[in-house]
């Protein structure tokens, strides 16, 4: 247990990477995969899509990390492609990081983790936590599942850094756990009705195209029709419309000619939102 999902990322990335080892890590994805790639004098290698995997894999790769269903996407790795990466890699010196933090906010088929295929638990550090599943973002609380060999120096770095994890946090997230999960059905449900509403509305504005989500809860419009720059418009629709969102590259570079949106505001935000974009840009 650790105080939020970060350390998660930052302990067994610490313990485990040296500098010039490759990590392979999702582009566009969350930041700060990349920043601690690059803390750690390690070299990131972008993977835009994970058809691209055999590609980018060489003999210095040390970590992939996965993230299904994705921020800020909103995409899931399907399950035939987590089986073919499975493959790619089962017999490499290398260890998957699979980012699971929205593995219960999906729209369809579930999320498949590659940890439940032959010969990947051992090779497999789950991330995942209580922020996003039940909404707990301010109690600082997630987890790990690792092989054992790697959980001593993992102890060892959370213990001299954040000696443990608050236990009344703990003991939330014991209640989410063992209570009802009636719950997360419906905020799920809720996220889709938004989803569909918004992705929807934001498909008849000119110049946008937007992806169906599969998972989690953005958006993560295609806005090159529109001529504008990604950062430029995102600075524009929050100074000019009242529109807040992330520019793509903000999560990497081939992020360029995308906006995140965060679905996780009611109904009638949404709604509003998106006609104020649409009004900004006719």
């Amino acid at each position: 247990m650790v105080p939020g999902g970060k350390p998660m990322l930052f302990f067994p990335m610490l313990a485990l990477i040296e500098p010039g080892d490759e990590v392979i890590y999702p582009n566009p994805g969350f930041p700060i995969y990349e920043s601690l790639i690059r803390f750690l004098e390690a070299v990131p290698v972008p993977l835009p899509d994970v058809t691209q995997l055999s590609e980018k894999l060489s003999d210095k790769t040390k970590m992939l990390i996965l993230n299904s269903p994705q921020n800020p996407t909103g995409e899931m790795i399907s399950a035939e492609n987590i089986r073919i990466i499975a493959d790619l890699v089962r017999e490499r010196d290398l260890i998957v990081l699979s980012d699971e933090i929205y593995s219960r906010i999906y729209f369809g088929e579930p999320p498949l983790s590659i940890a439940s295929l032959p010969g990947m638990l051992e090779k497999t550090i789950i991330l995942d936590g209580f922020s996003k599943t039940y909404a707990m973002t301010g109690w600082r609380l997630g987890y790990g599942v690792m092989p054992a060999w790697i959980v001593e120096a993992v102890n060892r770095l959370m213990v001299n850094s954040n000696s443990c994890t608050a236990t009344f946090t703990q003991r939330a997230g014991i209640a989410a756990l063992t209570g009802p999960q009636d719950a997360v059905a419906t905020m799920v449900a809720e996220f889709r009705r938004r989803r569909d509403a918004f992705c929807a509305a934001l498909n008849r504005v000119p110049g946008i195209r937007c992806p169906i989500p599969q998972g989690a809860f953005y958006a993560f419009p295609d806005i090159t029709g529109t001529g504008w720059k990604s950062k430029p418009l995102a600075s524009a629709l929050l100074e000019e419309a009242g529109v807040a969102c992330v520019a793509g590259p903000d999560f990497g570079a081939y992020g360029e000619g995308f906006l995140r949106f965060s679905v996780a505001n009611s109904y009638e935000n949404l709604m509003i939102a998106v006609e104020r974009i649409g009004n900004f840009l006719r």
